[in-house]
């Protein structure tokens, strides 16, 4: 039975039913659970997992100055370097960009109020980090708090997700729009020209918000703006081709990097998809997401947002007391777990199939049409 550790002051009694076929299933290409492992009450976990909603400002801090720090010291040594005619320094370039994708997770904290006690802390610092991560940080607070509300609600897809049509809306579709869509399932694409598209030139309007409100304008103008001064003074002080030759590869890692995170999370062959009827959050949150669990030092890169299956349950949890749940709750790890090596098949799937309620590929879908006509 899923229960806390001695140490954590009040042990969840009525999380699980003992001996009961789990609900919540871990991918076919990821390690099974046993035919013994207990059910979640997902909606009571929830209400256990609030012991861990209070964050530490002096950890908050500290985790800022040492990721922003490190950042700003190796971005500028790199560009010196480069200056001065060692090209080689641009190998270093994917560990700036895994800190700066390490700032955008403190950014995401911000956004769900769990990085600092003060809100208006949260919200500052969220919009400082947003012109570093090009990220303009009140459109993506609403667009972020609108995927959680509706994650694996299948009347409420296109808010912060990765498109996803079912097989049927695929089959129904013209020629032309199976071709469009095949060709943004396409992993080059999603994790290689989409992030580029997001950060580099979706990002700079107010996208999906441009009718709601003065805020976002001034979020993507602001963001605009603090942002042109930066790259406008890079390109000062050290040229065109050695501001671009630095700052691309640096931001193109922390994108794809963190766009491949995104998909893995909620994009594997048992994810969680339900009409609205059925669809219940707590459901959605623990059995529509997934733990990708990730070797050091990727962990602290990532801000352990591999642990997505208590973020989504619970998201004012912050990034660095994830663990803390996981060491609580044993058998949490057990959920949607993937390894690195066991996300390359879920990048080829596509389709939502109602019928087995499972993500298939473009080829399992084809045969699945086939065998029904």
């Amino acid at each position: 039975m899923l229960t806390a550790r001695d140490n954590h002051r009040r042990a969840p009694y009525s999380l699980l039913v003992k001996n009961a076929p789990i609900e919540t299933i871990a991918p076919a290409n990821a390690t099974a659970p046993s035919a013994e492992a207990p059910v979640v009450d997902p909606r009571q976990l929830a209400r256990e997992l609030k012991d861990f909603m209070k964050p530490r400002a002096g950890r908050s801090s500290w985790e800022l100055a040492v990721t922003l720090g490190g950042f700003v010291a190796l971005f500028t040594a790199i560009l010196f370097a480069v200056d001065a005619g060692y090209w080689l320094a641009l190998l270093l370039s994917p560990i700036a960009g895994l800190l700066l994708l390490r700032l955008f997770i403190i950014q995401h904290d911000c956004g769900h109020g769990s990085f600092l006690p003060s809100k208006a802390g949260n919200d500052w610092i969220g919009r400082a980090l947003g012109v570093l991560t090009l990220t303009p940080y009140d459109c993506w607070r609403r667009a972020h708090a609108k995927h959680h509300a509706s994650t694996g609600n299948l009347d409420a897809r296109g808010s912060g997700d990765v498109d996803t049509m079912t097989v049927e809306e695929f089959a129904q579709q013209t020629r032309l729009r199976r071709l469009v869509y095949r060709f943004y399932r396409h992993p080059v694409i999603l994790l290689g020209v989409g992030p580029a598209y997001l950060f580099l030139l979706q990002h700079r309007l107010p996208v999906g918000f441009m009718k709601a409100g003065w805020t976002y304008w001034v979020s993507a103008m602001a963001t605009n703006a603090a942002l042109a001064l930066i790259v406008g003074s890079l390109i000062y002080v050290f040229g065109l081709g050695v501001a671009a030759a630095v700052f691309f590869p640096v931001l193109l890692t922390a994108a794809s990097v963190g766009v491949w995170l995104f998909y893995i999370q909620h994009q594997f062959d048992n994810a969680h998809w339900q009409k609205r009827e059925t669809w219940s959050f707590f459901d959605a949150a623990l059995s529509g997401s997934s733990y990708l669990h990730l070797p050091q030092p990727m962990r602290w890169f990532t801000g352990n947002i591999g642990v997505h299956h208590v973020h989504h349950l619970a998201s004012q949890i912050p990034f660095y007391r994830l663990p803390e749940v996981l060491k609580a709750y044993p058998d949490l790890q057990d959920f949607n777990r993937f390894r690195v090596g066991q996300t390359w098949r879920a990048l080829t799937l596509a389709l939502w199939d109602e019928g087995q309620q499972k993500l298939v590929t473009f080829r399992e879908a084809k045969l699945l049409r086939a065998q029904i006509t």
